[in-house]
């Protein structure tokens, strides 16, 4: 396809109508020039493709687990094998991008669409989705990364403007963006229907084009959230390509008037469509779909990775479960699973197979049915029922989890509470018999006021429709569970250092929290949580051992290999996740306890022993650093540490790292002293070395002066004084320091930094 020849070709109403939706699901054709349309469809963990206008029935097609069970995995691989699967689904019925993955960031508990992302977490949630997006890309089917960006919440998501600064978009919710875009090269992005600092994501120039093309790389187009444009004329010179669905003409019409008034350049509508172009040659100039796909296979990987995706997080010894053994399984979702949430990405499944339909063939497994999935309600004949199950057998499994009221797109949760009546549901069963476990199904944290009367938790999260068979297999000890919790399980929903701004009033949310995002604030308060970031247990045990880095001291510019010894020291089969972070020891910019900055899922047999190695870059060590606008490593001592999760780090070793850039300095009457000693500029002559000794005169030391004499302690003097900014020379100096005396000394300090 020769693109520039066909814009030369085209009127200004096509190249308009190939910037805007044929209907709900394609893009417009150029027919007079036999350009054809192609489809998008949804599908993060699916493929929904819709057999019709609008959002009616789609395709029969496979639930893999959501991004907030795949997140749990720690895996690239299954981030792989999912998006091979979804790609070769993709290809087999004409589908030319996927609407997917979702990767905002879980900032808090609360958003109704935390089942769809994938982590709190920004180099983690990167990591996953790139490896997701060039699975699929290898089949000639494009990607839409979403939604770019700061759609934290569902409330009022249409028009609230997300205020956040520079630091905090760039370290916690632009980071996992700019991973994708370097690594995977995705086909498109799609941007938010939010505001972001007052300007719709839509319209933002230096988002669309200053941060994603200029700086990233991005080399394809952006497409809008469905009705999430404002301004069209706006959004196109800001760097949106496409706007789905269909306006009927409307907004075409209003782009021709631009460019025929001169509002719009066209050379603007120009590079639009060539991007169009370009990223649907792609998919058009490859194999033509073949209509087939194997449903079962896909049914087996999604149980494959739904069992990678499990988390066990309490287990007091009664798991795994002995197959014989007298079971009841109690609750409505061990007979009618919520394996998947609510809203675009709800997939018309294949099949569906409950823990209850998997354990059928496992003798000595009663059900009670324990409460309704439908309302907040359980009767006192279906509490006696449990408990009466309960009772008689040795092991009592409760299902529990969110029901699709509580969490779905479109809106947020309002608290972090099951619902009453399973709370009261597990409390009654645990009394009933010590030997409890709860099950599980939400796709974001819960309070647990039970825990410490249950022996064991299992995590499933929303695994897909073989998530059943999944959970069987982890409960009963066939699969050894491996799965990491991908985000932070506070003890309470106060906790959450969202918790006084999310949601916001009727027009912004304040991103006052900062980078402090997750773990990031927990550990950096040593605040105590009911499950930590990254915690997840096993059957087996493991030992890491032989921490080693290839250097002890690096510039920035350079890389730095880790390695680690991870041995079983169990006697299963298991796989660890094993967790690197990186700790600055002291820096002058406010910083998190740690940081992740790698991870890997390593499968050992008993006894076994893999050794594991990282490469850190300077990435791994820097801050955003404002007054660059760029990224920064301060140097000094950094810890390289090895963890089970973000609060349990096994083994750690130091590192210098030296800062090959400086931050530009200008000083002003209002710099204080502490600032211009630590400058490292020559301090010893001229105008500068009288204001300084001026200062030090006043200061003193001992009961010389009246500020020594007012301070309890020569430290506390001493801290009065480096505190004290340049001006201070004029008010307090015996010596007589003059206006024209500081004006001088400050250029002298300037001058050294080339200012």
């Amino acid at each position: 396809m020769d693109v520039r020849s066909l814009i030369r070709n085209m009127s200004t109403e096509e190249k308009a109508g190939l910037c805007s939706g044929l209907d709900f699901w394609h893009t417009k054709p150029v027919e007079r020039l036999g350009v054809p349309s192609v489809m998008v469809s949804d599908g993060p963990h699916g493929l929904r493709k819709q057999v019709g206008e609008g959002t009616n029935d789609s395709i029969r097609a496979v639930c893999f687990p959501t991004g907030c069970a795949m997140a749990a995995s720690f895996d690239r691989r299954a981030f792989e094998k999912l998006g091979d699967a979804l790609g070769r689904e993709c290809r087999a019925e004409g589908v030319a991008v996927v609407l997917g993955p979702a990767i905002n960031i879980k900032r808090s508990p609360l958003c109704g669409r935390n089942f769809e992302y994938l982590s709190e977490d920004p180099y983690l949630t990167g990591a996953e989705a790139a490896a997701y997006v060039s699975a699929v890309q290898r089949h000639d089917v494009g990607v839409s990364v979403k939604h770019f960006a700061l759609n934290n919440q569902e409330r009022r998501r249409m028009s609230i403007s997300s205020e956040a600064d520079e630091r905090t978009m760039r370290e916690i919710y632009l980071s996992a963006f700019e991973t994708v875009v370097k690594r995977a090269k995705p086909w498109t992005l799609m941007c938010s229907y939010n505001r972001i600092n007052g300007v719709l994501a839509s319209e933002n120039h230096w988002l669309l084009s200053d941060v994603l093309r200029s700086e990233w790389g991005f080399d394809g187009y952006v497409m809008s959230d469905w009705g999430a444009v404002g301004d069209r004329v706006k959004a196109l010179d800001a760097g949106l390509e496409l706007e789905m669905p269909s306006s009927g003409g409307v907004r075409d019409d209003r782009i021709v008037a631009a460019v025929r008034s001169g509002e719009l350049d066209e050379t603007v509508l120009d590079r639009a469509c060539e991007r169009m172009l370009t990223v649907n040659a792609r998919y058009l100039e490859s194999r033509l779909p073949d209509g087939n796909w194997d449903a079962e296979a896909d049914d087996a990987l999604a149980g494959e990775l739904a069992e990678g995706c499990m988390v066990l997080l309490k287990n007091e010894g009664v798991l795994p479960l002995k197959k014989g053994a007298d079971v009841a399984f109690i609750g409505e979702f061990a007979e009618k699973p919520r394996f998947q949430g609510g809203g675009s990405s709800h997939i018309n499944t294949t099949k569906a197979t409950s823990a209850l339909d998997a354990a059928k063939d496992i003798p000595n497994v009663r059900y009670a049915r324990g409460f309704s999935i439908e309302r907040d309600e359980t009767t006192n004949e279906q509490l006696r029922e449990a408990i009466l199950a309960a009772k008689s057998a040795q092991v009592a499994v409760v299902f529990a989890g969110l029901p699709d009221a509580y969490e779905c797109e479109g809106y947020d949760r309002m608290h972090m509470r099951l619902p009453d009546c399973q709370n009261r549901l597990i409390e009654a069963v645990a009394s009933a018999n010590p030997n409890t476990v709860v099950v599980l199904q939400n796709g974001s944290p819960v309070e647990m006021p039970w825990i410490s009367r249950v022996n064991g938790v299992l995590e499933a999260y929303l695994s897909g429709q073989a998530g059943g068979r999944a959970t069987v297999r982890i409960l009963f000890g066939d699969v050894n569970p491996s799965g990491r919790l991908p985000e932070t399980f506070p003890r309470r929903l106060e906790d959450n250092p969202s918790y006084l701004f999310f949601g916001g009033d009727n027009e912004r949310t304040e991103y006052r929290e900062g980078v402090f995002v997750g773990y990031r604030y927990y550990g950096k308060k040593k605040m105590d949580v009911l499950f930590p970031f990254g915690h997840g247990l096993s059957y087996t045990t493991f030992a890491y051992n032989n921490l080693t880095l290839d250097k002890c001291e690096m510039d920035d510019s350079d890389t730095l290999r880790v390695a680690v010894d991870v041995t079983n020291t169990g006697v299963r089969f298991g796989k660890e996740v094993v967790q690197l972070y990186v700790a600055d020891v002291e820096s002058t910019a406010v910083r998190p306890a740690r940081e992740l900055k790698g991870f890997e899922k390593v499968a050992l047999g008993p006894g076994e022993t893999k050794t594991v190695t990282f490469t850190l870059d300077k990435r791994a060590f820097a801050y955003y650093e404002t007054r660059l606008h760029d990224w920064h490593v301060e140097s000094g001592e950094f810890r390289i540490q090895i963890g089970r999760s973000s609060r349990d780090v096994v083994l750690e070793a130091p590192v210098t790292v030296r800062s090959t850039r400086e931050i530009p300095i200008a000083f002003d009457e209002n710099s204080i002293l502490a600032d211009v000693l630590a400058s490292g500029r020559n301090l010893e002559r001229g105008a500068v070395r009288d204001v300084i000794d001026a200062m030090r005169e006043f200061g003193g030391s001992g009961d010389e002066t009246n500020t020594a004499k007012e301070a309890i302690t020569q430290e506390m003097a001493d801290a009065m004084l480096s505190d004290m900014p340049l001006r201070a020379a004029l008010s307090f100096s015996p010596g007589g320091i003059t206006t024209e005396r500081l004006d001088e000394a400050i250029g002298e300090l300037n001058r050294q930094v080339g200012r």
